[in-house]
């Protein structure tokens, strides 16, 4: 029996949502294989939490824990954590350094991912289309005028590193940026400014299945709110549709596309790329190295359509790491 621990919680805004998909990966986690450690990691402390909820500090010299007098030490590390540490390199670094095997992609993209404006900017010269995008850091001169002739109206104002749709703004009229722009620096010191892609939005599950790179059944998302925000994805404002109502070609050329983004970039582990249809043009949006794992989550709803269970997913991302 191999020791897992499933890393959840984090630093971020997404924290209570890698709660509950940390403990989906613990609840369907193959029980005649592993055992599954739920291990929660906050600024404050890093902890194993048991059954009856009694917690157990980790020593962060090896990431093993000591129960009862015994020290347990992991055969792979489950990541299951949305946002920093866990979806920016940071977790991935470390358990490099100290030579644990875990279920995510390595540092660097997990790093490069995770920063939007970085991400796309990578992909260009491949030719993967993103929208026209105008890019502020904290402290800089905000010329609202400038960045509406550049990108027109409405633009969506969002934080370059976080996820969930935490601080972003559907923006209408030029006098609403500066508001919507302090919106997204409560999340992030640095702010993408996108062009409004009036299309059809899709998300692409893309993973290493068996050894090989395998693009899921594509999902639509047709938010009920401005756009897919956070009650959108988590409060059930939206329908999401798997598969997608696109032609088989439509299907086919989005779902390369983010084939190539997962081979471009060299990825392991799971990825989730949202893109939208215009024209008959898919435009990347970003790309998520951890999505959720929740039952709602996009992720496990392709695998599904798939034809792969939970603990099918869950027992291939851990083989694949070992």
């Amino acid at each position: 029996m191999k020791n897992i621990a499933i890393i959840m919680g984090g630093y971020s805004s997404e924290y209570k949502i890698s709660l509950i998909s940390g403990n989906v990966v613990y609840q369907f986690l193959d029980k005649t294989k592993y055992n599954g450690y739920r291990i929660h990691i906050f600024k404050e402390k890093w902890v194993y939490v048991d059954d009856n909820e009694t917690e157990f500090p980790i020593d962060k010299n090896d990431f093993s824990v000591t129960v009862n007098g015994t020290k347990i030490k992991f055969d792979c590390v489950f990541n299951a954590i949305h946002g920093t540490p866990g979806e920016d390199g940071l977790m991935q670094a470390y358990f490099e350094l100290i030579d644990l095997p875990h279920t995510s992609c390595d540092y660097y993209q997990a790093a490069l991912t995770f920063n939007k404006r970085d991400l796309l900017s990578v992909l260009k010269p491949y030719g993967i289309k993103s929208a026209t995008s105008y890019y502020l850091n904290k402290g800089e001169h905000i010329d609202t005028a400038a960045i509406v002739s550049k990108l027109g109206l409405p633009c969506f104002v969002k934080p370059n590193k976080a996820g969930s749709s935490f601080g972003i703004s559907k923006v209408k009229t030029e006098a609403e940026l500066p508001i919507a722009i302090e919106i997204a620096y409560k999340e992030d010191n640095e702010i993408i400014i996108e062009s409004f892609l009036d299309g059809t939005e899709v998300s692409v599950g893309v993973i290493n299945y068996q050894g090989k790179t395998t693009v899921l059944p594509i999902t639509e998302i047709v938010s009920e709110n401005d756009f897919f925000d956070y009650e959108a994805k988590y409060l059930g404002q939206s329908q999401e549709i798997t598969p997608a109502r696109i032609s088989d070609e439509m299907t086919q050329k989005v779902g390369d596309i983010a084939k190539r983004a997962y081979e471009i970039l060299r990825m392991k582990g799971f990825s989730r790329s949202e893109f939208i249809i215009v024209d008959g043009e898919p435009f990347m949006l970003e790309m998520n190295t951890i999505p959720g794992l929740t039952t709602e989550s996009l992720i496990p709803q392709q695998a599904e359509a798939a034809g792969i269970s939970l603990t099918d997913l869950f027992t291939n991302a851990i083989e694949l790491s070992l």
